[in-house]
């Protein structure tokens, strides 16, 4: 895209590069082993995974045993692959991630390589693998940075089949509809819309409408429809609400709706962008392209329309998010390769040639790897929402096939800490829920529970089977640290988020423990991607 010379010792020489992106990548992997589960998120998509790998249903992904379609399968499919391999862990579910993350600055790399020069492209690898996107979402447990990392490889693989010639390179293109088909199955529709937006824009701006004729239809959209269609035709036709469920209530629903959680104004993505890729932020505004002669005679020139480009990516996309009242940072991280590869461009106009650039580089690279070591190990993290201290005096305790009931909420990490073969019995008055819950874990479970009323029947069950639960040995019980059970459990374990109680159907009941403070208390709202 540019003539400018890039320091030595990155620009002519590729084992710095080399070196420097895999002590990011060591980094980001040995981060991801050091920290429990986030929740609720990481508790509740790790848990799934594992679920599905425990109980060998691998076509319904399932929360606390009841079918969860908030999202296709195949991060979990990943994520099972990966427990199934390297054992039942935070790390190797968090393995998914960091390959996603992985596989965007490659594809940023191998791109940038093609359109610009070699010193470009290891300065965007670079500048993307040092930044907060890759350090920290690539180490988190959702959907993300997978969806991201296909959205990316699609726009990418489309525009250098586009830029090849008066016709589309076929294979490019065909590699494009796949990663299309890998958005839909990670996260729905925006791995098809998102692409599709981004280059419709590019195409209609550039003039290039005619190469779309030439595109590999046929063998394009074979490719997509093998990939992505076998599990919504197989799902569908085992649950018959659930497309309807999945893009209407959870796609349409979630960007329409003004009663999801998670509202911010319109000036939550561009502080989320500049934050996501500090402190390369700052050399975006420099990346205008030198004008050459070239570029001065046909300023629709493949430097012009790569720049343009990326430009429309990230115009497009923060647009397309902020419309909706629920808004996520995480829905950003499409966007941060574009927005690398500008400010790779940036740096080589402000910084080639200075006598201590490389050194510069270094220092600046710095502050992403402490503020995802901080964030990591810092005492940011809240003991208080873990329940890991509960669950290990449970595994220790409890005999195979004993029930355990949740009453006050749901823990989401706890099934995944104490590895539970059989779902939790949750407690609550779900008639009246059903009208008054919110963007809550109660709505996730009673609807996750109405694909399959039967398991409901046994696994959402009302306050006063408490009480006769605990007329019988060897049930288990679970509710927040602020309430109290009811007659008939007795004190087992106080943790820092949970209480755990055992029945105890013999002998008097404490005084102390008289009275429960309600089962549906602690239902606030919580993120929902």
């Amino acid at each position: 895209m540019t003539s400018i010379q890039t320091p030595a010792s990155t620009a002519q020489n590729g084992r710095p590069f080399w070196r420097w992106l895999a002590l990011l990548l060591a980094l980001l992997l040995t981060l991801a082993a050091l920290r429990p589960l986030s929740l609720p998120d990481e508790g509740r998509y790790a848990e799934i995974s594992r679920w599905m790998l425990v109980s060998g249903d691998w076509l319904t992904p399932r929360l606390d045993g009841l079918p969860f379609f908030h999202k296709p399968p195949l991060l979990h499919w990943l994520q099972a692959s990966s427990m199934a391999v390297l054992g039942v862990s935070p790390w190797a579910a968090r393995l998914v991630p960091a390959a996603a993350a992985l596989l965007m600055v490659v594809d940023l790399y191998l791109a940038a390589r093609r359109i610009s020069s070699t010193a470009v492209a290891r300065r965007a690898a670079l500048m993307l693998a040092a930044s907060g996107c890759f350090l920290v979402g690539g180490q988190y447990v959702n959907h993300d940075m997978l969806v991201a990392a296909f959205i990316a490889s699609g726009i990418w693989c489309f525009t250098l089949a586009f830029l090849h010639g008066a016709r589309p390179h076929a294979w490019l293109a065909r590699l494009g509809f796949a990663c299309c088909a890998l958005g839909l199955l990670t996260k729905g529709l925006i791995g098809v819309a998102l692409p599709g937006l981004v280059l419709f824009v590019w195409l209609s701006w550039t003039r290039q409408w005619g190469k779309v004729l030439h595109l590999p239809w046929i063998s394009g959209l074979l490719t997509f429809a093998v990939l992505a269609l076998p599990w919504f035709v197989l799902a569908g036709e085992r649950y018959p609400g659930l497309w309807s469920y999945l893009f209407g209530a959870q796609q349409f629903g979630r960007y329409t709706g003004t009663t999801f959680n998670n509202p911010h104004g319109p000036w939550f993505y561009p502080a989320v962008l500049a934050v996501m890729l500090l402190p390369w932020t700052f050399f975006i505004p420099f990346s205008g392209a030198r004008r050459t002669d070239e570029a001065q005679s046909a300023p629709h020139s493949r430097a012009h329309a790569v720049q343009l480009l990326c430009w429309i990516w990230v115009g497009a996309i923060v647009l397309f998010f902020s419309l909706p009242r629920s808004k996520l940072a995480g829905y950003m991280l499409p966007v941060v390769p574009p927005l690398a590869l500008l400010a790779a461009l940036g740096w080589e106009r402000v910084m080639a040639g200075r006598r201590h650039g490389e050194r510069w580089f270094a220092l600046l690279a710095l502050i992403p790897a402490g503020v995802a070591i901080a964030l990591t190990l810092g005492p940011g993290r809240d003991p208080a929402r873990l329940s890991g201290d509960v669950a290990s005096v449970l595994v220790a305790r409890m005999q195979q096939g004993e029930p355990v009931y949740a009453c006050g909420g749901y823990p989401y990490d706890l099934p995944f800490i104490a590895r539970l073969t059989q779902p939790i019995i949750v407690v609550q008055d779900w008639p009246r829920l059903r009208s008054e819950a919110g963007d809550n874990w109660q709505r996730e479970l009673f609807e996750a529970g109405d694909f399959e009323p039967a398991a409901a029947a046994r696994i959402l069950q009302q306050p006063a089977q408490l009480a006769t639960a605990a007329q019988h040995k060897g049930a288990w019980l679970l509710t927040p640290e602020d309430m109290r059970a009811p007659p008939g459990w007795k004190t087992v374990k106080q943790g820092a988020r949970w209480r755990l109680y055992a029945s105890a159907p013999e002998g008097p009941v404490a005084a102390e423990r008289e009275g429960l403070g309600g089962c549906d208390q602690h239902g606030g709202e919580q993120r929902q991607p």
